[in-house]
């Protein structure tokens, strides 16, 4: 059974700097609101994620715009590395520095994409991370940082693609009363969700100019449908009746590798 006296260290590793907050920001404004430990780590700068602006302008307005995100979230930190965006491999460098990452914050869990997804640097963030699941407790690599002492668990966040297996939820957490917190964080990239993410979809027209509209746009624009499979999820954790009224959750799926836990454990450690 989950220690409750001992705040969680949690650190979520995205692709890009806005990845963390799109599937754990209402999860991370919980568990921060509740004192535990939360970091966004980026393994890349974000430098290809936009139609107009580039170079060296790009990267640090996307670092800002995390850094904002986590205020706004309330969590302890956001960092993202300088890897090249669209140019990340699972190489030892990689793999080296997410070991390091992992036994800095000492983390209890970590968060990442899953393997199979449509963007390679979610897919080789996926792998990189699972390549240090188990690395992270073998003191002669990375000697200069201590190894820990119990391997973190590894979740995958939540996504929609099938092959070679569909989503499957261990854990899911009601992240209504956060919403608005979770579209702030959202609303605080806005080089994404209203320039460059608009434009690949080709409704950048679409944007309202007015900042408070926009806000609004965008709430209804990141509100998505619960998954039958979630849904089935919340059933088993809050009831059938409570499950109903549910609006936005987000959902975990327990990795193979790292600490393995049971269902309810995970439950009892993710915030209700």
């Amino acid at each position: 059974m989950a220690d409750q006296s001992k705040h969680l260290r949690v650190l979520c590793i995205g692709a890009h700097p806005d990845d963390c907050e799109i599937g754990f920001g209402g999860t991370a404004a919980k568990l921060a609101a509740a004192g535990d430990c939360v970091k966004f780590l980026s393994l890349t700068n974000g430098e290809a994620g936009h139609a107009v602006r580039g170079g060296s302008e790009l990267p640090a307005a996307r670092a800002e715009e995390a850094r904002e995100a986590g205020r706004r979230l309330g969590i302890a930190g956001s960092e993202a590395l300088a890897n090249r965006d669209g140019e990340l491999q699972p190489t030892l460098a990689v793999r080296w520095e997410i070991v390091r990452q992992i036994r800095r914050w000492r983390a209890d869990i970590v968060i990442t994409h899953r393997p199979c997804d449509y963007h390679p640097d979610h897919r080789y963030t996926s792998q990189a991370v699972q390549d240090s699941a188990y690395l992270v407790m073998v003191p002669r690599v990375c000697p200069e940082t201590p190894p820990l002492r119990e391997n973190p668990i590894f979740l995958y966040l939540e996504d929609g693609f099938r092959k070679p297996a569909p989503f499957s939820p261990d854990a899911v957490v009601d992240v209504d009363s956060v919403w608005d917190q979770k579209v702030a964080a959202l609303d605080a990239h806005g080089s994404q969700v209203y320039e460059w993410l608009p434009w690949v979809d080709g409704r950048a027209g679409e944007v309202p100019e007015d900042e408070d509209v926009r806000r609004e746009w965008l709430g209804r624009e990141w509100s998505r449908d619960v998954a039958p499979v979630v849904r089935e999820a919340l059933e088993r954790r809050y009831g059938r009746e409570s499950a109903r009224a549910v609006v936005h959750a987000e959902a975990f799926e327990l990795c193979e590798y790292g600490r393995r836990v049971s269902r309810e454990e995970l439950e009892e450690m993710l915030p209700r």
